[in-house]
């Protein structure tokens, strides 16, 4: 993840966890760390809902070409990161780094076009849950695992017809994604200062992205509202998040931020009613719960096993 190693794997997010402060910090360090940690996921989230309203215009393709290049010059204004003087293990690290954050997004916004955002969210969750768990030999834990797997199953079918195929596929593959998202930025973090590793990354992703997006979002991608909103995006879902989380993450407690973290579906259920006006049944609702309910398990659970003398 993007986490140093002596926090749990499980602390779920966006951001690594470094404390070197970003501007504005001085502002945000005056906000209370959970205020920050819902504010980034509502800004995720809400990210993710007015993505959604770009892909009749540009396709997903498009979309996440948008959200990673207005991202990357963020974090490049940001943290101004230089290409001199990095090592191999640092030129490798960004751009597998890359790599995976292209790939998941790719797939999370597939899944997003095809199934609403609460459950494509509740089933990405299957990622973070699975690095949460990950050698786990509590027995509590299968629990978590069972509630989880029953939470995946009932969002499975929708107002008793089954949904999208390729969409629940897509988002569970973006689950693997963040799941590698989370322990290859522990490394990362170990390379890197700051976010310049994140800002590298981001880079590569853009490019990675670039053959697609140009394919499916052609000359729509200039027109100004999809310039207008992709920066939204961009701006939502990478630089404020980030910021957010890398001051709550100075100051708040790793068990507090994981259980925090793990009210991401119920956030996106939310934004995707307001934004897209996604309405959801009991069966969805309750599978959501189970698998916010699994996840704030498994967050607690790993911060005690950290804290366990072996």
């Amino acid at each position: 993840m993007r986490l140093p190693s002596t926090r749990p794997a499980n602390t779920i997010g966006r951001v690594s966890a470094h404390r070197q402060a970003l501007p504005g910090a001085a502002s945000l360090a005056r906000v209370p760390s959970p205020v920050l940690v819902v504010g980034a996921i509502g800004s995720v989230q809400f990210g993710a809902a007015i993505a959604a309203t770009l892909f009749d215009r540009i396709g997903p393709g498009g979309t996440v070409l948008l959200r990673l290049l207005f991202g990357s010059l963020v974090l490049l204004v940001v943290w101004r990161p230089g290409l001199r003087g990095l090592s191999r293990a640092q030129v490798l690290g960004a751009a597998v780094f890359g790599l995976d954050l292209c790939a998941m997004n790719l797939s999370f916004y597939g899944a997003l076009a095809r199934i609403p955002l609460g459950i494509a969210v509740a089933l990405e969750f299957v990622g973070p849950l699975g690095v949460a768990l990950l050698g786990s030999r509590r027995r509590l834990d299968f629990l978590w695992v069972g509630l989880a797997a029953l939470g995946i199953l009932a969002l499975t079918r929708l107002d008793g017809h089954a949904l999208n195929g390729l969409g629940v596929a897509l988002a569970l593959l973006a689950g693997c994604f963040w799941g590698a998202y989370i322990l290859i930025n522990a490394r990362l973090g170990r390379l890197f200062s700051g976010g310049m590793g994140l800002s590298l990354a981001m880079c590569v992703a853009a490019l990675l992205a670039l053959p697609l997006g140009l394919a499916e979002g052609g000359s729509g991608l200039l027109s100004w509202e999809a310039l207008l909103l992709g920066g939204a995006v961009g701006l939502l879902s990478s630089a404020i998040p980030y910021s957010f989380e890398v001051e709550a993450l100075r100051r708040i407690a790793p068990h507090v931020f994981g259980v925090l973290m793990s009210l991401e579906p119920a956030v996106a259920t939310l934004a995707g009613l307001v934004v897209l006006g996604q309405h959801l049944g009991g069966r969805a609702l309750v599978g959501i719960g189970l698998v916010v309910i699994a996840s704030i398990g498994a967050s607690r659970g790993a911060v005690e096993k950290a804290v366990t003398p072996q």
